[in-house]
């Protein structure tokens, strides 16, 4: 199973649900990796769901495993991109044409569903009205609050920007604006002392 149960937090941190099926004539499903986990669980609520449903999905690493059985799901429309950047076009033009009601679903890593509900808050849909749901990996998209350049998929606490080179704590404040959380220099006030990074949540 690919559920993870985050540890209590400040309240800028994102909480994830479980999606659930709501009435709509159109539904956008927008997930990475074992977020497809996710989409499919939601297609054995409702079964006349996906006639209605456009998919953009986004393997990362896990191959045809999740691709085939999505596809068996018959969704009116389904995309597959090799990375969130290469399919951000593809989400703006669907939420540029997007009517009212849309139901927006997302699913999979923070990094992608920060990103994606950004998108849909830009286009007008409040945060309140977009479902999440995470799965799989628990690495975050963080922000260097120093130079300002943001570093995928963080595992480890400190981290090391991938911009500055500064050694970073990985806070749990989040940015909904920037999709990312936020990284403060370790060594700030004692340059040199590192602590030895530690695997997150471990």
């Amino acid at each position: 199973m690919s559920k993870f149960q985050f540890p209590e937090s400040i309240i800028s941190r994102p909480v994830y649900g479980t999606l659930t099926s709501r009435p709509g004539k159109a539904h956008l499903m927008i997930a990475d990796a074992e977020g497809a986990e996710a989409i499919l669980d939601l297609a054995v609520q409702d079964a006349v769901l996906m006639a209605k449903s456009h998919i953009i999905y986004i393997p990362k690493g896990t191959g045809e495993t999740y691709t085939t059985k999505l596809r068996a799901l018959k969704p009116a429309q389904f995309y597959e991109g090799p990375s969130y950047e290469a399919s951000v076009q593809r989400l703006r033009h669907v939420l540029a044409n997007a009517h009212q009601g849309l139901q927006v679903y997302l699913a999979g890593t923070e990094g992608l569903m920060g990103q994606a509900q950004n998108e849909a808050m830009q286009a007008g849909i409040p945060h309140t009205s977009i479902q999440t749901e995470h799965r799989g990996s628990v690495a975050r998209r963080m922000q260097c609050v120093h130079c300002k350049g943001i570093t995928e998929d963080v595992m480890h606490d400190p981290f090391q920007c991938a911009h500055c080179g500064l050694h970073l704590f990985v806070r749990d404040h989040y940015s909904r604006r920037l999709a990312a959380y936020q990284g403060v220099r370790v060594d700030a006030e004692d340059h040199g002392n590192i602590p030895e990074p530690q695997e997150l949540y471990s």
